[in-house]
């Protein structure tokens, strides 16, 4: 039945096409020859319309989500993404589980952006989070993303110390991509404790990436951002 359900969503979404968008979604989500999303295929869906898709077809199981987690098509792999986390609500652990044994299937940044607080993020508020750190070591570029970026969940529990962790083990990464996640994160853990943000950019100047610095850095004064960026040595 639910093979059924499957194939009903993929001629749905098919018939949704906007070849308009298509062209501009590719040069967004950079499919270019060498960028991060090289050869990817898009439909193109807004979020708004994929949400609806996957509250329609919440019901899809975990092998049909792991069909579109192979697909070549963004908007197949977001769908998987979205219905997933409705999962998660309701089978945290299996969700968790099948998330990391999939994770380098989540491969833009969209895509770990939506899922990871949700997936990976609340279901380690409680438990060991050794499991981010082992992330962070990762050759792929996208696991490592999953493991900052599930911290937002953690920030938001006042669990601030694994943003820190994983920010200081991604400092030597190379990939704006990972620049700005850990910017952002840092940014979201200065809301909570503007403090410990500024001994954290104090402590790790030097290695910081100018982006995440920049990042980090936006809710401050004029006068505060203009130290940082000019002044501090």
């Amino acid at each position: 039945m639910t093979q059924e359900r499957l194939k009903e969503l993929i001629k749905e979404m098919d018939s949704l096409k906007n070849p308009e968008k298509i062209k501009i979604f590719q040069r967004f989500f950079k499919t270019g020859k060498g960028e991060y999303g090289e050869g990817d295929i898009f439909l193109g869906l807004n979020v708004p319309t994929e949400k609806e898709l996957a509250k329609k077809y919440k019901d899809l199981d975990f092998s049909d989500i792991e069909t579109l987690l192979d697909s070549k098509i963004h908007e197949h792999r977001m769908l998987g993404t979205m219905i997933l986390c409705n999962h998660s609500k309701t089978q945290p652990e299996k969700a968790f589980k099948f998330y990391l044994k999939n994770a380098k299937r989540m491969n833009n940044w969209d895509l770990v952006d939506c899922s990871a607080p949700q997936i990976v993020g609340k279901f380690l508020i409680n438990k060991d989070k050794s499991i981010l750190l082992k992330l962070s070591e990762s050759t792929n570029l996208w696991e490592k993303r999953i493991s900052i970026i599930s911290t937002l969940s953690l920030i938001r529990d006042n669990q601030l110390q694994p943003t820190l962790d994983i920010s200081k083990k991604l400092l030597g990464d190379k990939h704006d991509l990972i620049h700005k996640a850990v910017g952002w994160m840092l940014r979201e853990l200065g809301k909570k404790d503007e403090k410990l943000l500024e001994k954290f950019l104090h402590d790790n100047y030097h290695e910081l990436p100018r982006t995440s610095l920049r990042y980090a850095i936006e809710r401050f004064s004029p006068e505060k951002r203009e130290y940082y960026l000019y002044k501090i040595r």
